[in-house]
């Protein structure tokens, strides 16, 4: 079946099995790599990407589910060579460790400050709920999403985890 789906703005038409899902398509058939594959079961959100806005699990989407809408990836959080300020939350506070759910935990992470600018520790974790990091104990996941939210511009890079407040 042919679909075409807007990926990072641009649109994209393959030939897919009915059967593919999203992840496989967007890992598979356009190469990004960006977006992980972890369970197939919706259990551990490392393939956490956003359709027409919203994160979803991409292993519970069919690629032909998304004919027609648009999808964002991790890919598209850096503007050139300008780091999105929950990618350098993510560095600054060490929000990552082997990286494998990092990507999933950004998408999410930048979806709740673009709808909440300010979240508080509470609220930051419960929109993170949904997503499994064996690594971290989220303490650091966190911190990176507070010092994204104080520096919304990515201005102050050079911030210490120490400076995020809690």
């Amino acid at each position: 079946m042919q679909v075409t789906i807007t990926v990072n703005g641009e649109p994209r038409t393959a030939d897919v099995e009915e059967r593919m899902l999203l992840v496989h398509f967007i890992r598979d058939e356009l190469k990004l790599r960006g977006t992980h594959w972890g369970c197939d079961t919706s259990n551990c959100g490392t393939c956490v990407l956003w359709l027409d806005g919203e994160p979803v699990k991409s292993c519970t989407v069919l690629a032909v589910m998304a004919d027609g809408h648009e999808v964002r990836t991790v890919e598209d959080l850096a503007h050139g060579a300008e780091l999105d300020p929950i990618q350098t939350g993510f560095m600054e506070c060490h929000g990552l460790q082997c990286g494998f759910c990092t990507p999933g935990m950004m998408m999410t992470s930048r979806w709740l400050l673009d709808h909440n600018p300010h979240p508080s520790e509470e609220e930051i974790r419960e929109t993170l709920s949904g997503q499994i990091c064996r690594c971290t104990g989220y303490k650091n996941i966190v911190a990176a999403v507070q010092w994204a939210a104080d520096h919304p511009a990515g201005a102050d890079a050079a911030a210490t985890p120490s400076e995020v407040t809690a």
